[in-house]
């Protein structure tokens, strides 16, 4: 194993430690509990939306502390959920006075916690409403879920979720434009080869150097299928045929089309994957409207991709444009 580290024990505080660093502007570390935090907070008469999960995904969640997306992320143990302790005090250090949103990726520890963390904050007075993200089409259970995953559909929310409070939305309608993303968001992604966990030392599994493996998970759980390389005109294919089949999608539909890359994939081949998945969709019909490339929930350093279609309207194009400014994704403003 060949990484950037020091002790593989200390991989998440050191990290943090050093985004903390980075971005003094926009967020600050909490030590204990760990939590991430926008510096300005709490930011009266605003919900305050927090999420969070295990490592190795970022820049999810903390990459997108900050104006116009997320108030506060807690950080888990790589691929590990946090603890009820960092959601209660980050729910706490956001509660600006008009009640708390959890954004919850639909694994089971992170469930459990965040509904016994929002059993605590009630119990304080803080109102909090709970969204369920989960946009996987590519299986139904996991090693770590009951139902599908929740994955690329997460950032969606986050950003237009972050857009509808900073403009002073009431918590009932912040939480319902939230799942109305989910609802109207799907995902599929694949693995070109695995990633290493620090502490574990050796990859979460063994692709050969000729396969790949079609809807893996984001903590390296498997996918569909296992299969010989394909181009990427073909991965395409098996990717967002399945994503079009499952909500459906419609002829004259607008859409964000997202490419995501896992950690070790190339912003060149990001942007092969994105040419076909334009093509195919001008061939069903289906506009761009808008579009994300770039890795921004990752698998430590797998390489491979995932592709997320969300079908806009007029409301949720707005609040996607609207401005944002964290340390991944800023625009506008």
């Amino acid at each position: 194993m060949k990484k950037l580290i020091n002790n593989p024990q200390d991989v998440v505080t050191e990290a943090l430690r050093g985004m903390a660093a980075a971005h003094t502007g926009l967020l600050r570390l909490n030590a204990e509990p760990p939590y991430l935090v926008r510096a300005d907070a709490p930011v009266q008469g605003k919900v305050g939306i927090v999420s969070g999960g295990g490592s190795g995904h970022e820049p999810m969640h903390g990459g997108f502390v900050g104006m116009g997306m997320l108030d506060a992320a807690c950080p888990g143990a790589v691929f590990t959920s946090p603890t009820p302790d960092q959601m209660l005090a980050a729910s706490q250090a956001v509660n600006g006075g008009a009640g708390v949103l959890h954004l919850i990726k639909n694994y089971t520890g992170d469930c459990l916690n965040f509904e016994m963390a929002a059993e605590l904050a009630r119990a304080e007075g803080i109102e909090v409403e709970q969204v369920l993200i989960n946009d996987d089409v590519a299986v139904q259970d996991s090693l770590y879920t009951a139902g599908r995953r929740g994955v690329g559909v997460t950032v969606l929310v986050e950003k237009i979720a972050g857009a509808a409070a900073e403009q002073r939305r009431p918590l009932k309608e912040v939480a319902e434009i939230a799942r109305t993303v989910n609802a109207r968001g799907r995902s599929m992604g694949m693995a070109l080869t695995s990633c290493t966990v620090p502490h574990a030392g050796k990859p979460t599994f063994v692709l050969a150097e000729d396969e790949m493996e079609i809807g893996i998970g984001i903590h390296g759980e498997p996918g569909r299928r296992r299969m010989k390389w394909a181009p990427a005109a073909e991965v395409a294919v098996m990717l967002v045929e399945p994503i079009l089949g499952d909500l459906p999608f419609q002829p004259g539909d607008e859409v964000l089309a997202f490419v995501n890359g896992m950690g070790g994939t190339p912003l060149m081949e990001l942007y092969i994957m994105f040419a076909e998945v334009a093509r195919i969709l001008e061939g069903r019909g289906i506009r761009i409207a808008r579009s994300l490339v770039g890795s921004y929930i990752t698998s430590l350093e797998m390489a491979g991709c995932s592709v997320t279609l969300l079908k806009l309207d007029g409301a949720l194009t707005q609040l996607w444009d609207a401005p944002v400014k964290t340390a991944a994704l800023r625009w506008g403003g």
